[in-house]
């Protein structure tokens, strides 16, 4: 057998990936970071768009914004900010009925400090992920986990068969791992056989998800008439929620962006009719066209915008939680952990503490070892 290169391979640059990945490090773990993406973040990912006029325009088209209470995760904020990678973004917030066609409840003076990454979400995950001590592969999809009795250690396999090493522990936060989705959306087995680990009480592999469709537009004036720079949408069938990216801190001010969310029912619809596999451009130029003509009916004098891009986000927003208080799932004798928002709450708090949870756990084992 090919000798143990590193000591704990984590799957997935989420932002508790990113963060179980950095805490091992810092606890003196060696880890190898597997990421199928070109990039971290997950949905804490930022988009790069090209307009036809040459712009680069930027979106953060999964999570808007977090908030957080747990004393761990403030500390690690309180961090982040010191480094310049977290700010605080002070904008009003409002809930927008659509039946009515009013805002309600202008937040005043909000409790909750809302947190962006600078200049981008994924500014966290990246810097998380180039912390000394972890390797990341990006663009590398892990097709295949398995457990060498024998060996007492892991053997990761690419999507397409080659040996990506040798580990004694892993940690994986991309549900993809051990979901059935996997076959369906790749035709190839799912990389892990979760009955061949009954330490752990993985209760359901195909974990309930919120599925949605992103759109992303650009203008090239201020929307003046919009009092507020985030707001959720009630009594639509099509939209959830809209934000002004460009208001955050660190932010272009070139243009307008902003980010639109739909609802659960409006992409399920979709997806039922197109199925789960990478939507076409034909249906995603459809509900771009869909979502932007709700946004223009909220009567805000919403103006042609000079991009207009929608993205699925099939199975990223997670409606359950599977770990209970343990916060993440794992197998001591093995050394596999399973960690994500879906085991905790479905937020990046909740996916902050998962990862923490798990790094805890193989740091616990490791140094015994």
């Amino acid at each position: 057998m090919t000798s143990v290169a590193a000591k704990v391979a984590v799957i997935g640059s989420g932002i508790s990936g990113a963060v179980c990945a950095s805490t091992l490090a810092k606890n003196g773990i060696s880890v190898t970071l597997f990421e199928s993406a070109r990039g971290p973040g997950g949905r804490m990912s930022q988009r790069r768009e090209k307009a036809e006029d040459g712009r680069e325009l930027y979106f953060d088209h999964g999570a808007p914004y977090f908030t957080a209470s747990n004393p761990d995760v403030l500390r690690l904020i309180s961090e982040w900010q010191s480094r310049g990678v977290v700010a605080e973004w002070k904008e009003k917030f409002a809930t927008f009925d659509f039946a009515s066609k009013q805002f309600l409840d202008i937040e005043e003076e909000s409790s909750d400090k809302k947190y962006v990454g600078v200049p981008g979400m994924n500014s966290i995950c990246k810097s998380l992920c180039q912390e000394p001590g972890v390797q990341s592969r990006f663009g590398v999809g892990v097709g295949r986990l398995e457990w060498l009795e024998n060996d007492d250690s892991w053997s990761l396999m690419g999507l397409d068969g080659e040996s990506l090493g040798y580990f004694k522990g892993v940690v994986t936060s991309d549900k993809s791992t051990f979901s059935p989705k996997f076959t369906n959306v790749t035709g190839k087995p799912m990389p892990i056989d979760m009955g061949k680990f009954p330490e752990i009480p993985l209760k359901m592999t195909e974990i309930p998800v919120s599925p949605r469709f992103a759109l992303m537009l650009a203008f090239e004036e201020p929307l003046s008439k919009i009092p507020i720079r985030g707001f959720s949408i009630k009594n639509s069938e099509v939209l959830r929620w809209a934000h002004c990216d460009s208001s955050k801190p660190g932010r272009s001010h070139n243009s307008e962006c902003w980010v639109l969310h739909s609802t659960a029912e409006y992409a399920r619809d979709v997806i039922a009719k197109t199925g789960l596999q990478k939507p076409s451009s034909a249906t995603l130029t459809k509900v771009a066209e869909e979502l932007f003509q709700e946004f223009q009916s909220t009567k805000l004098n919403i103006p042609q915008a000079f991009f207009k891009k929608a993205h699925r986000w099939g199975s990223a927003f997670p409606a359950t939680s599977i770990a209970g208080d343990e916060k993440c799932l794992w197998d001591a004798k093995k050394r596999l952990a399973i960690c994500g928002d879906f085991c905790v709450s479905p937020n990046v708090e909740g996916a902050i503490v998962s990862g923490l949870a798990a790094a805890a756990k193989c740091s616990e084992v490791f140094s015994r070892l």
